[in-house]
């Protein structure tokens, strides 16, 4: 085996749970006010054209509240946000390294003979990331909740978290299939973004051996890669979860009204702010990750 084929380290399933748990307590408690903001205005239908229709589509009802009083309002959902965010991070974060263990061991040789071993070794990173995407749809309803306590808390009507399990029942994971095309492409490019950045612009053998600051600029270059690829879906993904419970709407139906109605721009809302704030928030969770993990590893040892 080349050098350049080498195969990352391994690290205990200890280490990747509480390394990426602790990337997802600490993204959810400096960035949800950053998502919700981001949420409501994925999820406005019009264009925004004045500073005081903006502060009226990110605050809502609280618009001509005081600063501190409005602020205060961003945080609604915490509670689903800190499990979905949690959850999500430890399987997305700590559930790619096994993945890309399996394409490694099973494919490794396909890869290498189709791309080269240092293209073929960041691609398997990629596939591997897209498959553990795909497989985040399993959290969705807690995702659902999230995103309707952020746009639409009206359609709660004062029911708890255990009454709207029993109410809506597999309702929550109406948009699954959006959920998954966005995950997919999404993934592929934040952990290929990822692996490409520290193949060839760092040159690392080992992955996992990246410092903090390399973890910190690769990170960058997957989490725009993933931002961008995924945004159409995540668009309608959102707008399909943060409608009410007693009044859904297709994916296709939305996709037609609003390249109907709004044009093909509408595909891409949110992307500059989401760029400018979901961006940092992933590069955050994503490089912490990377550092926390080899950390956890080698305590555990």
């Amino acid at each position: 085996m080349s050098p350049a084929a080498s195969t990352d380290k391994k690290q205990s399933g200890i280490a990747r749970v509480l390394g990426s748990a602790s990337a997802g307590i600490c993204e959810i408690a400096v960035f949800h006010p950053v998502d919700t903001i981001s949420k409501r205005l994925m999820s406005n239908h019009g264009k925004v054209t004045s500073a005081a229709q903006l502060n009226t589509v990110i605050f809502r009802e609280h618009a001509e509240k005081a600063l501190g009083k409005r602020l205060f309002t961003l945080f609604p959902g915490l509670g689903y946000a800190a499990c979905y965010k949690i959850l999500q991070r430890v399987y997305k974060y700590g559930g790619q390294p096994f993945a890309n263990e399996f394409l490694t061991k099973n494919f490794k040789d396909s890869y290498d003979s189709w791309f080269g071993p240092k293209t073929g070794k960041a691609l398997m990173s990629a596939t591997a990331g897209s498959l553990i995407g795909i497989g985040e749809v399993v959290l969705l309803p807690l995702d659902v909740l999230k995103i309707k306590r952020q746009t639409n808390p009206e359609s709660f009507r004062g029911r708890g978290f255990l009454k709207i399990l029993s109410d809506e029942g597999f309702g929550l994971y109406r948009g699954w299939g959006w959920t998954a095309a966005r995950n997919a492409p999404g993934s592929f490019a934040l952990f290929g973004g990822n692996s490409f950045a520290k193949e060839y612009i760092f040159g690392l053998k080992d992955y996992n051996s990246a410092t903090w600051s390399q973890n910190f600029v690769t990170s960058i270059f997957g989490a725009s890669a993933s931002l961008i690829v995924s945004a159409p879906l995540d668009v309608i993904k959102t707008r399909i979860q943060n409608r009410n419970f007693d009044n859904p709407e297709s994916g296709f139906t939305i996709l037609k009204n609003m390249a109907k109605k709004e044009g093909l721009s509408a595909f891409f809302k949110g992307l500059t702010p989401k760029l400018l704030t979901t961006g940092p928030k992933l590069v955050f969770s994503f490089a912490l990750a990377q550092s926390l993990i080899p950390a956890f590893d080698k305590l555990i040892k």
